[in-house]
Formats: C-alpha cells, structure tokens, sequence
C-alpha cells in the first residue's frame, strides 16, 4: 500500500513538472518555428538581392548558406534558451570545437578565403580562357575551394584556390580580342619591305584573322643568320590561338616560298684574311694522315 502510495506521488510529481516545463517547450517550439519561416521568406528576397548585385553564383549560394546556419544557430541558442539550458557554456564549447576544426583544415579555409577572393575581384570569369603556371584551358567552374579548368587536350584540370592567387595568371579573354606573335626570319639579302607585302597577304587569306585590328609585320632583331620579323594577328577567340598560330606558320612559309624569298638555317660563315707560313703545308699533312 505505501509502495502505491509513493507511486502515485512520484507520478503526480513528474506530471506537476511537465505541465510547468510545457510553456517553456511550447514557447522553444514556437520560437524554433518562427526562425524556420522567416529563413523561407526571406531566402528569396536575399537571393533576388544579390543576383541585382551581379554576384558570381558560387557567392550567392554562400552568402545564403551562411545566412540560413546564422538563422539556424539562433533558433537553436534561443530555444535551448527558453528550455534552461545553459546557452553561455554550450557556446564556448562550440568555440573551441571551432577552433580545433580550424586548425585541422587551415588549407581548406586558406582555399576557401582564396575562393571568396577570387569570386570578388574577378580576374576571370566563367568560358574565360587562362594560362596559370603550365596550365591553360577555359574555366569551366569556379567553387569556393578550387577552380576547374577544360584544356585544349579535353582534360579536366582542378586547380586549388589558393594556387590561383600565388602564381602568375594570364586571361587570354578578359578584353576580346587576342593577338598572336609569330616569328619569322629571312636572309640578309631579302626585302623587309617585300616580305611584309607577302607575309601580310598571306594572313588576310585566312578566315580566322580579324581585318580590325590590322595585321603587322615588325622586325624584331638583326641575329646571327637572319633578319628576325614578327607576324602580328589577331583572332576574335582566344580558345582559337594555338589552331592559327599553326596556320599562320604554315601560311607565312609557303607565302615566302612562292616568293622566292629565303627562310635561312642557322650557320656560320668563316672568313681568312690572312695564313702564316706553313699552315697550309701542315694542314695537307694532317689530311694525308687521315
């Protein structure tokens, strides 16, 4: 009878506590709800915000996302909150936790950082073309940690953020149109004059080579076995750059055949003004050894 009795009591004690604790809960409920909704509608207002801003997609997407954790977090601190619970000390283990993950991936964050960097300052966008140390291909995404890259080989590069930003880079797309630097040489005795005329008719033939800006043909320096020119052309598409190069090569060289003009081979022209006594006599000697 008193086992029942203490029962009863311990039962009536727990349903005492309950009913006093229910508001709390209802209240951390409700709270936890609200941020919910407002997270919804207020998602599509900040996403419409920042498309007006002209912000790359990667950083939108982030921008939300952080927007919907910050929301998240409250919701949680503040209904925890309502139900007692000591919010002060759970954040500072949150804290620590944080700073121990940070710790443990300081690349990624570095990358991360880069990301965000690169995403704001812009040195190239989406369908650019660029060269980053031995790499050069058309971006094909650019992520908050690294950006990929499709090469002219149909290869698919992943590049590190942070590798962007500590090396040299080169956007061949930022401003249109790109200019295409071929080297030809021809003999001392050649015309410059005649072989711009040729080497530039040569190149307007070709369907790929922009009338505006006009071709060029420059010369470069006087080396050694031949009169160093360059060919200047420009292309509306740097994904195009390596397939005219190769043209205008080929171009410029049959151009210059058909002309007669000499494309010279490295060589080395030996002048004797004057032999002592005996030299040759010794240099016959040498031979009729041989």
């Amino acid at each position: 009878m008193l086992e029942s009795l203490q029962s009863l009591f311990n039962v009536q004690a727990l349903l005492t506590a309950i009913l006093a604790w229910l508001p709390n809960l209802i209240t951390a409920l409700l709270i936890f709800i609200a941020f919910r909704v407002a997270i919804h509608l207020l998602s599509p207002h900040l996403e419409r915000a920042f498309q007006r801003m002209q912000l790359e997609a990667a950083i939108t997407g982030m921008m939300l996302s952080l927007f919907r954790t910050v929301m998240l977090v409250l919701a949680v601190v503040m209904s925890l909150g309502q139900l007692g619970v000591d919010v002060a000390a759970a954040l500072a283990g949150i804290g620590v936790l944080g700073l121990s993950i940070g710790f443990a991936a300081q690349d990624s964050l570095s990358n991360v950082i880069a990301g965000f960097l690169i995403l704001m300052d812009k040195p190239f966008t989406t369908n650019d073309w660029i060269t980053v140390g031995d790499q050069k291909g058309r971006v094909v995404e650019i992520s908050m940690r690294t950006t990929r890259l499709r090469t002219r080989s149909n290869t698919y590069v992943i590049i590190p953020n942070k590798t962007l930003l500590d090396q040299v880079l080169v956007n061949h797309s930022r401003h249109g149109a790109t200019r295409i630097e071929v080297p030809v040489g021809i003999a001392y005795k050649e015309s410059i004059s005649n072989a711009r005329a040729v080497l530039l008719a040569a190149v307007a033939k070709l369907p790929d080579v922009l009338t505006e800006p006009a071709a060029r043909v420059d010369v470069l320096s006087l080396d050694d076995s031949a009169v160093s020119l360059e060919v200047e052309v420009w292309i509306a598409n740097a994904e195009d750059e390596e397939d005219i190069s190769a043209a205008v090569v080929e171009v410029c060289k049959l151009a210059l055949d058909e002309a007669g003009i000499q494309i010279p081979f490295p060589h080395l022209q030996l002048f004797v003004d004057a032999v002592e006594a005996g030299v040759w006599d010794q240099a016959r000697r040498l031979v009729g050894k041989a």
